[in-house]
């Protein structure tokens, strides 16, 4: 009864997951990120040797998408302010990518088990996302701000340049820009560039 007991509370403990799940605490800081979640650090490095997108890039989005939160979901809608009408998209995650494009992704990066709320499997994708848009585009790996817009619009979307019409997300973008620098020059200093 003993040796019950004790593995019962081991696999409770073991559920509970140390609170990994939980985005980290300081978000204005990439060497806290690091520090703090090595495991999202450890993915980020990963994507960018297969990828060449850099850390300070993944970070930035994934910090406008879903704040690290891993099964974060977009709002619902409602009519008349009270019906509820679904969720606004599909996206999900910590990439909040749609349904569509994940399962583009399964196909072609042969990942057919990536989850989209695995740190590992999000960042893996937004390296492909970024390294499609890369070699279709012609955008720099490094440009956060015009990543952001064809991740965010979709590569035909940003070939069209939708994103012109849309002051908000123009503004979203130049954001994503100044917080990829941060991250970049913060990284630099705690020696994990």
């Amino acid at each position: 009864m003993k040796k019950f007991a004790m593995l019962a509370l081991v696999l409770m403990a073991a559920s509970c997951g140390g609170g990994s799940s939980e985005p980290p605490s300081n978000l204005e800081n990439a060497c806290e990120i690091a520090r703090e979640k090595p495991r999202y650090y450890s993915a980020m490095k990963k994507t960018e040797r297969r990828w060449g997108v850099p850390v300070y890039v993944q970070m930035a989005t994934i910090h406008q998408e879903s704040k690290f939160v891993g099964n974060a979901k977009t709002p619902f809608r409602y009519a008349l302010g009270v019906i509820p009408l679904g969720r606004q998209s599909s996206a999900y995650g910590y990439s909040q990518a749609l349904d569509g494009t994940w399962d583009e992704y399964r196909d072609q990066a042969g990942s057919r088990r990536a989850k989209r709320d695995k740190i590992q499997d999000a960042t893996d994708f937004m390296g492909w996302y970024m390294d499609q848009s890369s070699k279709s585009l012609g955008i720099s790996k490094t440009d956060a701000r015009n990543q952001y817009l064809a991740y965010h619009e979709g590569r035909a979307g940003f070939a069209r340049g939708s994103h012109r019409a849309k002051p908000w997300l123009m503004a979203v973008s130049r954001k994503v820009e100044s917080r990829s620098m941060m991250y970049r020059s913060q990284l630099a200093s705690c020696g994990r560039l």
